[in-house]
């Protein structure tokens, strides 16, 4: 059975930065391009940052690009999303997720081949 199991959400004030990681069981990261995605209340999904099987490619979002950083663990399977300089916009639950496509991130969870449960995060003074 896959697993992925997403943590760190939180709230913090504006500015603020929150690590999020992502638990992946029943698939080796290794093998899998994988994605944060995240979507606010009353808005669409949104992809926000991608890191490719082998780990060195790396893509963003331009909402993301220079605030956020994904990266991973491969010896404890986990996926990570460091952000930094957050702002109430980026206030969404956030969802680790393994497309089924590489470079192809639809705009539903459920067209992607794997998803978590996601996590909250709250940015507001």
């Amino acid at each position: 059975e896959v697993k992925l199991a997403e943590s760190g959400g939180g709230s913090v004030q504006p500015g603020g930065s929150l690590k999020l990681s992502c638990q992946v069981s029943g698939i080796l990261l290794l093998a899998y391009e994988m994605t944060w995605v995240r979507q606010a209340p009353g808005k669409g999904l949104e992809w926000v940052a991608a890191m490719d099987s082998n780990g060195y490619t790396v893509d963003y979002a331009p909402s993301a690009k220079g605030r956020f950083t994904i990266s991973r663990d491969t010896a404890k399977n986990t996926l990570y999303l460091q952000m930094s300089g957050l702002q109430p916009q980026d206030t969404a639950m956030y969802y680790c997720a393994a497309p089924y496509s590489v470079g192809h991130y639809p705009a539903r969870l459920e067209d992607y081949q794997f998803w978590g449960h996601g996590t909250q995060v709250t940015v507001s003074s």
